[in-house]
């Protein structure tokens, strides 16, 4: 069973191609969260937890619900974060947390996607690192797919001590204090759709006089503005100097190229299976 949370696309696209190469079934847990639904989930194989990388660590909503939803019949379970270059203490965390859980670890892999978090300190990406990191990313999945079928674990690289004593109070309080909402707007091009509010996992967006108006519980997971169909919401100046990123407006990556790309040729290999 593979349970996954994704804001603008990168893990749910790395979720499902791994249910497609495992032939196994796939769990979106925005809605269990939105709903603080915390029935019970069963699997008779073993689990795969797919999740983003936000300051460093697994999303803190997304931990917490971990630590309080029951997961039940196999006791196995596989880690994987999808990172933008640094993964930091995520896969120890979860490590820790699951078995806490009496679960059994498998491993923990890292998958370098696209940067979703332009709104930070950091350069615009290039169509060609773009596309250069899905086609890692497609050529990842089959060898985490193969480890899983064969029973194996994942592995990852050794996390030293000092990053989780830089990380471990870090997190908490840049995640408090350092996730403002507040410049975040829709401009005139808002439709009024809703799909904002629908896919925030904080439920902290509104929908006001048919335009989202922001609260103070936010996670800077950028769903909101990744997936606006108009290309509405921007964050300040940033959004406007920097663009937004999503799986779906970059996807065509896979598929193009010329007189034999990689890409095109992973595009191949992924339609032959």
């Amino acid at each position: 069973m593979i349970l996954y949370f994704s804001a603008t696309g990168n893990t749910q696209f790395l979720a499902t191609e791994l249910a497609e190469k495992l032939g196994d079934d796939c769990i979106d847990l925005l809605s269990r969260i939105k709903n603080n639904d915390l029935s019970e989930i069963r699997s008779d194989r073993p689990f795969i937890i797919l999740t983003p990388v936000y300051v460093c660590e697994m999303p803190r909503f997304l931990s917490k619900y971990f630590r309080k939803v029951k997961l039940t019949g196999d006791r196995r379970v596989y880690f994987i974060a999808n990172s933008a270059g640094y993964g930091g203490i995520t896969g120890y965390l979860a490590k820790k947390l699951f078995r806490r859980k009496g679960m059994q670890f498998m491993g923990y892999s890292e998958v370098v996607m696209p940067r979703n978090y332009f709104i930070g300190h950091y350069p615009p990406q290039t169509r060609d690192e773009i596309q250069s990191r899905l086609i890692n990313a497609c050529r990842q999945t089959d060898e985490i797919a193969q480890t899983i079928k064969s029973g194996g674990k994942l592995r990852a690289r050794y996390v030293f001590m000092f990053e989780k004593l830089i990380t471990i109070p870090f997190n908490p309080v840049w995640s408090k204090y350092k996730m403002p909402a507040k410049d975040f707007f829709a401009n005139s091009k808002c439709i009024g759709c809703g799909k904002c509010e629908r896919l925030c996992p904080l439920n902290n967006i509104s929908i006001v006089g048919k335009k989202p108006k922001w609260g103070d519980n936010c996670t800077h997971c950028m769903a909101c503005i990744g997936n606006c169909p108009a290309e509405a919401i921007e964050y300040g100046n940033i959004s406007r100097e920097k663009g937004r990123y999503s799986f779906q407006k970059y996807k065509y990556l896979l598929n193009s190229g010329n007189d034999g790309s990689s890409a095109a040729k992973t595009a191949q290999r992924r339609k032959n299976g």
